[in-house]
This record gives structure tokens, C-alpha cells and sequence, in this order.
């Protein structure tokens, strides 16, 4: 990665793309590592996770992860699904693509460089609106799938872009079932 010491670095974490492209590449993401790789990268000021919520079952997969990234140097920003009934059935949506963008501009002032944890093209905007403003993007996502995760505008915008499937013996472990299981496991 070129991301120098001296800049102020900043995480901005899709989850559910995040999520959907460490699965297409065959591993679970250890968080914990991540954050390690981030700060030995750079002076890491902020890394932010972005997810919806399921607040209608009693269970939600997606909960023991974003508790345990409050509790160990993330700010987690959620938001309940909407349910909506269309003439095909009953279907899902649930997009934080807008609170991602607003905090990334919000937050720019004190960043160097801004590090987009995902592949959706919508981010290319965001991108140039934040290297109008000085900032260095780096996108992170991945090609090594079929299709690619990664929108072919949102990786020819950004200064630079680092596959996810190269960071996979940094930041890898072996798959599991659930996005619960992501959680790191206490060691001792």
C-alpha cells in the first residue's frame, strides 16, 4: 500500500459490500487486524463501519459484530432496513450509501487521505468531490472475482486502489457460516 506515516488516514467501511466481497473471495475478515494493518500505515484518526439493522427480530447475525467493532476502535453507524412490499413479494432495502458519503465530506477537513471500503460506482462522486478538496482516495474492493466488486469508474477515480484479495494474508481468516462469526475470538 502507498499510504505515507505522516498522513492523517481515515476508514470508511460499506459493511454489507465489505461483507458480500470478503465472502465472493472465500474468507472471514479478522477487524482487528484490519485496524492494526491501518495504523501501521498510517496516523489512523477515525475508521467508521456502515451497516443496516434488522430491528424487528430478535436476533440480528449482524449485531455481535457491530458491537464488538463499538468496543474495539470503530464507530459503528446503523440504520433499521425499511421493508417494502412490491408485486413480486416481500423484498429488503437498506442502504447507508448517504451517511457514508455525508461524514466522509464532514470529516475530510482533518484527513490526508480517506481509505472507501467498497466497490459500488455510486462512491465515484464522493471520490472526486473529496480529491477536489486535496484529499487522497484509496478504494478498496477487488477485481479477482467474476464479476469484479468493484465498479470500473469508482477504480479508475480513485488515487489508488488496493485489492482486498492481496490484504487476505493480512487480514484473513479462514470462513465461517455468519457474519456473527467475524468477531474476533478472545485469546487466553
Amino acid at each position: 500500500m502507498f499510504i505515507s506515516p505522516c498522513e492523517r488516514l481515515a476508514l470508511f467501511i460499506d459493511g454489507t459490500n465489505l461483507y458480500a466481497t470478503s465472502r465472493a473471495l472465500g474468507f472471514d475478515l479478522d477487524f482487528k487486524q484490519l485496524l492494526a494493518l491501518f495504523r501501521e500505515q498510517g496516523h489512523l484518526v477515525r475508521a467508521h463501519y456502515y451497516t443496516t439493522l434488522e430491528d424487528e427480530e430478535d436476533f440480528c447475525s449482524v449485531k455481535p459484530l457491530v458491537d464488538w467493532l463499538t468496543y474495539n476502535g470503530y464507530a459503528t453507524i446503523t440504520k433499521p432496513v425499511r421493508r417494502f412490499i412490491d408485486s413480486n413479494g416481500r423484498r429488503f432495502r437498506g442502504k447507508i450509501d448517504v451517511e457514508l458519503a455525508v461524514d466522509a465530506m464532514r470529516l475530510q477537513s482533518g484527513l490526508d487521505h480517506i481509505a472507501i471500503f467498497s466497490g459500488n460506482g455510486d462512491f465515484r462522486y464522493l471520490v472526486a468531490a473529496l480529491q477536489e478538496q486535496g484529499k487522497r482516495v484509496s478504494i478498496v474492493s477487488t477485481l479477482a472475482t467474476q464479476p469484479p466488486m468493484v465498479a470500473d469508474e469508482l477504480r479508475r477515480q480513485a488515487d489508488q486502489f488496493i485489492d482486498l484479495a492481496d490484504l487476505e494474508p493480512l487480514i484473513g481468516r479462514p470462513r465461517s457460516n455468519s457474519p456473527a462469526a467475524e468477531v474476533p475470538r478472545a485469546k487466553g
